[in-house]
Order: C-alpha cells, then structure tokens, then sequence
C-alpha cells in the first residue's frame, strides 16, 4: 500500500458534510399523480433505492411496511429510505391498485402523470424512487428509520427550505417544460438530502454508531478520512495522529463511539468500496487491488473473503453480495 501524506484533515473539515456528498443519487421514475376519491396505491418494493413522497394539494395517509400510518398534509415531505413496499391513500380500508398496474401519460421514460381515482375530492403527489450508487450513501440509509416525515410546520429548518423547493417542482410538473426532467430530478435529491438531514437534526438514533461518530471532533475525521481515502496505508498510529490524539486514546474512543477497532472498520469499508467497483463498475479484481492499495492481488483476495466470506471473482461473476452494515 502507499504511504499516507503527513498532512492531516484540514480542521474545518465537516465529516457529516462528507458523508452527505455520498448521497449522490440515480433517478429511477418520477411520477405526478393526480388522484380523486376514493383511491389507493400499492407501491413495490425497490430494494437500493430511496421512495420519496411529496403532498402538493390535499392530504392522505400513508402506510409503510410494518402497517404504521403516517398522516401527510399540503406541503408534507415524506422518504421511506430503505426502499420498502407500501401504500398510499385517502381511505387506509380500500385494496391497494399496484401502481405499475395502472396506465400512465409517460412524458420520458422514467417521468410520467398517473391519473387516478373516484373523481372525488383531490390529491397531488409527486413520487419518486432514487438510486444510490456509493456504498457511504448505503451505509448512512441503513441506519435510517422505515420512514422519515417532513412537516414544515412543526420544523423551523424545514420550513426555511421546503416550500421553496416544492414550490419549484410543482411549477416544473405542471407546465413541463425541455430540460425538465433534469431540473426535477435534482431538486428531488435536495429533497431528499433534505429530510436526512432533518431526521439527523432531531432524533436521537442519529447520535449513535458510526453516524453519531461522524459528530465527534476528532473521530469524524478519523472516519472522513477513511472513507474519502480507503487505499492508504492505515494503521491505528496514523489515525490518532491526524487527530492530534495518543494511539491508546483514539483506539478506544474509536472503538466506544463506533463499535469496533479502527483497523476492523478500515478493512470493513475497503471490502464496501471493493463490492461496488467488482459488482457496479465491473472491474477486474487485480484493479481493484490495485485501486485499494494491495500489494497483491492475492493478498486483497485474501482479505475480501476473510471478510465476507466470498471470493471476489464470485461477486464480480453473479453481482450478487450483501455486505454485513456498517452501525
């Protein structure tokens, strides 16, 4: 492996900052329904994707996997980030249509209006489901809640963004327009970037684990650094000096806030970033050696399954691996 720069993180480096980056997102279909009552919508399961919700007239209910219902309102933001099967409805006690089912006016191949309903009274959703690429992104999602609900008017930081950012999709969806697509595709990821971010803002599950190690001065950096940099020469000595801290002191404050040693995580992350190179960017497991920083290919062989208990050519093959989560 090569050797790690003696400069350490710049100070006004923002770990949480980093991992948000990460969220760069894929659309997979964006949709502007249009529905009257009595109506209901089943929508499947997207395993690796992110299905958001946005109520832009009326209110409904929605309802995730476990059968929790959430109440969402005009100007509502709601993200189910593990991609889980769910519905959507006026009345929760009618069957779900399942949503691919049901016709659509495709204005692109991943854009449509989906008209629906009784003729009733009407609500507006615009839904999507996004991509996520980066295994940084993946590991942030899974420690995320089944469903996040964005109310503005119970969050002021909300408030502060999400009409604005409503107000320019739904102005983008009524009257498309050349280009449109790509203008809603990227205000949807602010939108979800969004509701992250007001989840980490206020619940406690995002002060623990990795996510919550990301806060810590110095061990978010630590973290940064591993993620933004896999491929050098770690070891716990390196790592508790760009942090200005003792070898012992970073080893266990490490290990407290994030649940394992720093040279397990090191390895563990490398072993993420290796499956998406073998298994998106179908790379040859001799570059991503090389990539990571092996000296050999057989001694990344070697370490891919020690780790997760499959040779990397396998993976590279099939494009089928689930890495254990990094919590």
């Amino acid at each position: 492996m090569t050797s790690h720069p003696d400069a350490p993180i710049p100070p006004t480096a923002d770990p949480l900052t980093e991992a948000l980056q990460f969220l760069r997102m894929e659309g997979i279909f964006y949709c502007r329904s249009e529905l009257s009552a009595p109506w209901s919508l089943g929508l499947p399961p997207m395993p690796g994707c992110i299905w958001f919700h946005v109520v832009t007239a009326g209110n409904c209910l929605l309802v995730d996997s476990q059968g929790v219902q959430c109440e969402v309102r005009r100007g509502d933001l709601v993200i189910l980030p593990h991609g889980a099967g769910h519905h959507a409805a006026d009345d929760p006690g009618l069957e779900p249509a399942p949503v691919m089912d049901l016709p659509h006016d495709y204005l692109s191949p991943n854009y449509a209006i989906l008209r629906h309903g009784g003729g009733g009274d009407r609500v507006d959703l615009i839904c999507g489901a996004v991509r996520l690429a980066h295994p940084a992104a993946r590991s942030l999602i899974e420690v995320l809640p089944e469903m996040i609900h964005v109310d503005p008017s119970t969050s002021r930081r909300a408030l502060e963004w999400l009409p604005s950012i409503l107000g320019m999709i739904t102005a983008e969806t009524a009257e498309p327009q050349p280009g449109g697509e790509a203008v809603v595709t990227r205000l949807c990821d602010i939108l979800v970037i969004g509701a992250i971010r007001s989840w980490l803002d206020t619940d406690v599950g995002a002060k623990t684990g990795w996510l919550g190690a990301l806060q810590d001065p110095q061990i978010g950096r630590a973290v940064a650094l591993i993620h933004r940099e896999p491929e050098q020469e770690w070891s716990v000595a390196a790592l508790a000096a760009t942090v200005a801290m003792s070898r012992s002191a970073f080893s266990a404050r490490f290990s407290e806030l994030v649940g394992e040693g720093p040279m397990q995580y090191v390895t563990r992350w490398r072993m993420h970033v290796a499956t998406d190179l073998l298994r998106e960017e179908q790379l040859t497991v001799a570059l991503v050696a090389e990539r990571l920083g092996y000296a050999s290919e057989a001694a990344f062989s070697r370490a891919y399954k020690r780790t997760t208990g499959k040779p990397p050519g396998e993976v590279r093959r099939t494009g089928a691996m689930n890495l254990p989560a990094i919590s």
